[in-house]
Formats: structure tokens, C-alpha cells, sequence
């Protein structure tokens, strides 16, 4: 005797509609799909302009075609974070090489301060649109959210279209709460690491 097994629940909210457990030929259509969606060639022309673009925003290529194939957008802005640029103390300057680093830049600059930092000095350093105090470690992550599209809302940007350039692990988290564009590490960005795949 056969017991009848419920088929399984349909995807919830947020679901990308990848394979689920149980479904052999759903997980064969899905990676046939990502494999055609990666291993698509770009037009030369394409893939000039991106390399182009990308060293106009102070960017290795893949970084850039990375954040640009992940959300469909072109980048407008960075959001430096002040430990990103090596920013520890009240009164310490932002170090020449990085302002010059996001001067060379044709990203709108935006900071992002660790509390007790003054962000109007730090923003001025950089040349930046904006300057503000991030949230503080240990903020839940729907706080992390709302600071982050209240910010988002009163500079006029697009989430997807800012890459956050930060240092720690809480940084990401904010990165991700808000859905920004991308996350990369000051150390790498500003050439003092090798960026690790």
C-alpha cells in the first residue's frame, strides 16, 4: 500500500523561485538557466564600456560587472564608512592617499561615521555629498533598515545603485539591511589587501 505524499508548499514571499528539494527537474532547469545567465558574452563594445566605467569609478572590472550583472544598475554612489578610511579617533585626518582615492572617483562620495566621530569634519575631508553617523553595533537589524532607507530617501538615491566601501562585519550587515548595491573592503578598495575570491 502506497501513502500519498502532499506535494510541497509553494515558495513564500522573497522566494526566487530556485530549485527545491524534491524536484529533480526543477534543480536541472535552474542550473542550466544560471549557467546560460554567467556564461553569457557580452558584446566587445560592452565589455569596453564597462571597463571604462568601472576605472572611472575607481573599480577593478570585476568588482564592477559583478555589482553591475547582480543588480542591473549602473553605480552613482559610494558610501565610505570612516573605518573604511582608516578613521579611528575624534581630530584624526582622513590619510591623503584615501581622499585622493575618492577624489579620483566619479562616484558621488557619501560618509558614514562609527559613533563618536564628527561626520561634517570627515565628509568635508573627502568632498562628501553627505555625512552621517551610522548606526551603532549592536542595533537590530530592522533599525539597521530603517536608518539606512531614511537615508537613502533623503539624498534621492537609488538602494541598488549605492556599493558601501566599509571595514567590518556590522558594516556589511548594514550593507544588507538597507540592500544596498554591494560591499566592498576598504583595505581592498584602497589597495592595502589583496582582494581574496
Amino acid at each position: 500500500m502506497t501513502v500519498p505524499v502532499a506535494p510541497p508548499a509553494p515558495a513564500g514571499i522573497g522566494h526566487n523561485g530556485g530549485p527545491c528539494a524534491g524536484s529533480s527537474y526543477r534543480a536541472h532547469c535552474w542550473s542550466v538557466a544560471r549557467r546560460e545567465l554567467l556564461g553569457a558574452r557580452l558584446p566587445v563594445e560592452v565589455v569596453r564600456m564597462q571597463v571604462r566605467r568601472a576605472r572611472d569609478l575607481g573599480l577593478d572590472y570585476k568588482t564592477y560587472a559583478g555589482v553591475r550583472a547582480t543588480t542591473g544598475r549602473d553605480l552613482v554612489a559610494f558610501l565610505y564608512s570612516s573605518n573604511a578610511l582608516g578613521v579611528f579617533r575624534i581630530g584624526a585626518p582622513v590619510p591623503p592617499a584615501e581622499a585622493a582615492r575618492v577624489a579620483a572617483s566619479c562616484a558621488a562620495a557619501h560618509l558614514g561615521c562609527a559613533p563618536g566621530l564628527a561626520p561634517d569634519v570627515l565628509a568635508r575631508q573627502i568632498g562628501a555629498v553627505s555625512g552621517r553617523t551610522l548606526a551603532p553595533f549592536g542595533s537590530s537589524w530592522a533599525a539597521m533598515r530603517d536608518e539606512m532607507k531614511e537615508w537613502l530617501r533623503a539624498q534621492g538615491l537609488p538602494r541598488d545603485a549605492v556599493l558601501m566601501i566599509g571595514e567590518t562585519a556590522h558594516e556589511r550587515e548594514m550593507m544588507t539591511a538597507g540592500g544596498l548595491a554591494g560591499f566592498v573592503g576598504g583595505q581592498v578598495h584602497f589597495g592595502h589587501a589583496t582582494r581574496a575570491d
